[in-house]
């Protein structure tokens, strides 16, 4: 069996309604993978929690990436924080000054970022952090936008955990994810996957497009993937 790990994200990705719904097939097949020896890492936007209780719940890999790479969770009071909330505190306060309709949205505590509504130009948000030079970057999940430190991101925090579970010893490393947040994650991995649901940009980013949306293409995807898998994931998008 070749040992793979897989990174997956959350919203639009394995869950199916806009709502949080989880797709059921989508979860049972990463479970399938997971009881088969391969690592199954949930990395999201939401909080860290988040990903480590839908792991608990859901049968996978007990290390979840969350905040966009910031803060990774391998117990429920365990977590190691890789980006830096007070300086996203400064630059929401830098936003809040300088810009109409900034306001953060309403989640699950963030260790290390700020999650803001979709209400203002993130285009002009840029922008003005970057003139200010107050080492943050500001992206666009689809769900919310993300203050996040600099050098913070899927990628980096993919890569963290990757070193947590042993590095080489991880296997080759898969990820999948639908936003463009996802697109550092998929430069730190071998095979990358974007799902029907995703903007062309990050479709062009992957390489691997799946053409059903969410978690019909999670499954779509498992199956593209299982003969390299030499077996576990052969049985996985039908189980």
């Amino acid at each position: 069996m070749r040992r793979a790990t897989f990174a997956v994200d959350i919203d639009g990705t394995v869950t199916e309604d806009g709502q949080g719904r989880i797709h059921l097939g989508a979860l049972s097949a990463l479970r399938h993978l997971a009881a088969a020896g391969h690592n199954v890492v949930y990395v999201s936007g939401r909080s860290s929690v988040e990903g480590f209780m839908l792991a608990v719940y859901g049968g996978t890999t007990r290390l979840a990436v969350g905040e966009n790479g910031g803060c990774i969770t391998t117990s429920p009071t365990e977590h190691a924080l890789i980006g830096d909330r007070a300086r996203c505190e400064a630059a929401l306060r830098a936003l809040r000054s300088g810009m109409d309709g900034v306001a953060e949205k309403p989640v699950f505590p963030r260790l290390t970022e700020v999650v803001l509504e979709r209400t203002f130009d993130v285009a002009e948000g840029r922008r003005l952090v970057g003139e200010l030079g107050l080492g943050v970057s500001l992206s666009d999940s689809g769900y919310a936008y993300h203050i996040n430190s600099a050098g913070i991101d899927k990628g980096a925090g993919l890569r963290r955990a990757v070193e947590m579970l042993g590095g080489a010893a991880a296997g080759e490393v898969v990820a999948i994810g639908d936003s463009e947040t996802d697109v550092p994650m998929f430069g730190a991995a071998r095979t990358s996957v974007a799902l029907g649901n995703a903007p062309d940009g990050v479709k062009a980013a992957a390489s691997l497009v799946a053409s059903a949306p969410s978690g019909a293409g999670v499954l779509e995807a498992l199956d593209a993937l299982a003969p390299r898998l030499s077996g576990p994931g052969g049985g996985a998008a039908g189980a």
